[in-house]
């Protein structure tokens, strides 16, 4: 045996056998799974012997929706997460410019939609008044919002504003220049290119296409990044993400790393289709980068699609108006049509789709183009799934599990969760749609599969705050329904579940012998926790592929 874990309270997450007292691994699997006296008995005097004093011993997370270059990246960003007000706002700001006077330009992230107040909307003006004379950007949570400095936007080529595609905006003010607030990607990246790393994180989300030139130091800046941000994930329990943007050049970087010292986590990688591109790239690169990368450590075998933007930048599209705007429900980045050809084509080559869809009407678009591409091949064990689902109209629920469509959703995103403000999304979504909202109980009580995730670095990415945010959410109105699961079903969203949308679920997401050696060793016993305590628990150790990948001091 290399390594026995015992005195533990294991969750193998396998129904034969759910709980046991110790594990056994040799090599990258797991050898054995029993009582303590019995895998006790199988060390060697070379096995490493893991005492974990009662705590929980489960399958490894897998974070089933982030983002790792533009996570890496973040780490070494501002945080605004939990800012509030000008002058914090302009403390923070002026401090993080003062310890970096080299940067071309200086980023912030998390910056909340009303970090200035629920009534007063950023601009330039304000962001001016902190910082005047270098590039200053920051970016909302959800990353599809940005606010810069009129320096920042002179030096972008934007001020006068510019055509960015359906979709995307640069918000003109009332004396016909831009007034700083940058919805989406198109609109961000002119000002993002100045930073330390070109953009280059934002590509693959952004465009989905490649960097044109980098030099030997770049590319080694951008893996020395990356290695950051997979150390960051070891660190927190991860052995699987499921990576949601991609391009050829991250899944390069990835295959290097795995080379040359092995990546820490197994990385699931799409293809990222944009509605500009002809739909024979998803033959021609998809289905090209799937032969390619097909290892049980880097795959790239899915496509990712983006239907909509965010309620709070008024660019998620829904089946009625938004509350507070009458006469606007959004625009979709496909139309129906496109999207159905998408779906069928990418379904023709045995490709999964995963699809951003915020609103209703988005959500509804993306089944629709499910049902056509059965229609179009023949029913298939596709696992197609609807990335975040922040509303679904009550006539759209069942059919997830008719179309065995996934939900993937994220506990950290519900407003008044994870330190999110209510507004301006209730105000934006109405009260008649706050009960079909983030609507994870709906959806599984339905027949859904669903799995957890938090979107990195759009959310924080510790699994343990998330699944404690999934356990003490509070419904917004006394008669609203109370969307929890119970820790069993939210669990395994982070495990099991998420191994079979990869279908990976015959060797990973359980402790089983015979499946890969992917395991997390807690600090104490996450079953023993009130639900408010379980984001105090920290990884002890964390072993992917019968390697240790982080140990705590």
């Amino acid at each position: 045996m290399d390594i026995i874990i015992r005195n533990a309270r294991v969750l193998t997450m396998d129904d034969a056998l759910p709980r046991a007292e110790a594990v056994a691994i040799v090599g990258n699997r797991i050898a054995a799974i029993g009582g303590n006296a019995e895998i006790e008995a199988m060390a060697t005097p070379s096995t490493r012997i893991i005492d974990a004093k009662g705590a929980t011993v489960m399958p490894g997370f897998n974070e089933a929706h982030m983002h790792i270059f533009g996570g890496s990246v973040s780490l070494n960003e501002l945080s605004l997460f939990g800012v509030n007000g000008f002058d914090t706002l302009k403390e923070a700001v002026t401090a993080y410019a003062a310890a970096n006077p080299d940067l071309e330009l200086l980023v912030a992230q998390t910056a909340d939609y009303t970090i200035l107040s629920e009534e007063e909307r950023v601009t330039r003006h304000h962001l001016d008044r902190i910082i005047p004379d270098r590039p200053f950007m920051m970016v909302a949570p959800d990353r599809h919002t940005a606010w810069a400095n009129t320096i920042a936007l002179e030096r972008a080529g934007i001020l006068h504003g510019r055509d960015v595609g359906v979709g995307n905006e640069i918000v003109m003010g009332e004396d016909g220049l831009a007034n700083g607030e940058l919805r989406e990607s198109n609109a961000m990246r002119p000002v993002a290119v100045m930073s330390r790393t070109g953009g280059r994180e934002g590509l693959g989300v952004g465009t989905g296409g490649e960097p044109e030139s980098v030099t030997a130091d770049q590319r080694a800046g951008d893996i020395a990044v990356l290695k950051q941000g997979l150390a960051y994930c070891a660190s927190l329990g991860i052995t699987s993400f499921q990576n949601m943007d991609g391009n050829l050049y991250q899944l390069e970087l990835l295959k290097e790393i795995e080379e040359t010292e092995g990546l820490p986590a197994r990385v699931r990688m799409p293809f990222h289709m944009k509605n500009f591109m002809p739909l024979t790239d998803i033959e021609d690169k998809a289905a090209a980068w799937r032969a390619r990368f097909d290892s049980d450590k880097l795959r790239c075998n899915f496509v990712k699609v983006f239907m909509d933007g965010v309620t709070e930048g008024e660019t998620a599209v829904f089946v009625d108006d938004y509350a507070h705007k009458p006469g606007w429900k959004g625009d979709p980045l496909f139309s129906a049509e496109h999207f159905n050809r998408v779906a069928v084509e990418a379904d023709r080559l045995g490709l999964p789709v995963a699809v951003h869809a915020i609103g209703d009407g988005a959500v509804r678009m993306v089944l629709d183009g499910y049902e056509a591409a059965r229609k179009a091949n023949g029913p298939s064990d596709r696992r197609n799934r609807i990335e975040h689902i922040e509303v679904v109209h009550p006539q759209d629920v069942p059919r997830f599990a008719e179309l065995g469509t996934i939900a993937s959703m994220q506990p950290t995103h519900p407003p008044g969760s994870a330190g999110l403000p209510l507004e301006p999304y209730l105000t934006y979504i109405g009260e008649e749609r706050w009960p079909h909202a983030f609507a994870w109980k709906t959806l599984v009580d339905a027949g859904a599969t669903i799995v957890f995730a938090t979107d990195w670095p759009v959310s924080p990415l510790p699994p343990l705050s998330c699944i404690r945010d999934a356990m003490t959410r509070t419904p917004w109105r006394e008669d609203m329904p109370d969307h929890r699961l119970t820790l069993d079903e939210t669990l395994k969203a982070y495990t099991r579940t998420s191994a079979w949308v990869e279908f990976m679920e015959d060797r990973k997401g359980v402790l089983k012998p015979g499946y890969y050696a992917d395991v997390v060793v807690l600090s104490g016993d996450i079953e023993d926790r009130p639900s408010e305590g379980i984001a105090d628990l920290a990884p002890v150790f964390t072993i992917c592929d019968g390697r240790i990948t982080y140990e705590a001091n």
